[in-house]
This record gives structure tokens, C-alpha cells and sequence, in this order.
């Protein structure tokens, strides 16, 4: 029983997908690529303030 709920909103949500316009990909992939890069800038530096520290 639940399994057959969860594959009827399983289907609907598939009709309302649509692939993305090719600006919406490069918007989106921007997006990601900064978040990716600010995440990592972040973890450098604390790891640097570690190792100045001496905690690590």
C-alpha cells in the first residue's frame, strides 16, 4: 500500500520535470562552482589557523 503511494508521487512529480535551458545550466553550474570554491577557500583557512595554532 505504501509502496503504490509513493510510486504515484513518484510519477508525478517525473511529468513535471523539464530539462533546463542551456542558461539555466550555466547559471546553475556557476552557482554550484562558487559554492564549491567558497567551501573550500574556508576549509583552507582554518586549516591554516590550525596548523599556526599548533591544533592540528
Amino acid at each position: 500500500m505504501m509502496f503504490k503511494s509513493f510510486m504515484k508521487q513518484c510519477v508525478r512529480v517525473w511529468k513535471l520535470l523539464k530539462k533546463p535551458s542551456k542558461k539555466e545550466f550555466t547559471t546553475i553550474s556557476k552557482v554550484s562552482a562558487i559554492g564549491l570554491g567558497v567551501v573550500g577557500l574556508v576549509g583552507f583557512a582554518v586549516s591554516l589557523v590550525m596548523g599556526f595554532l599548533g591544533l592540528s
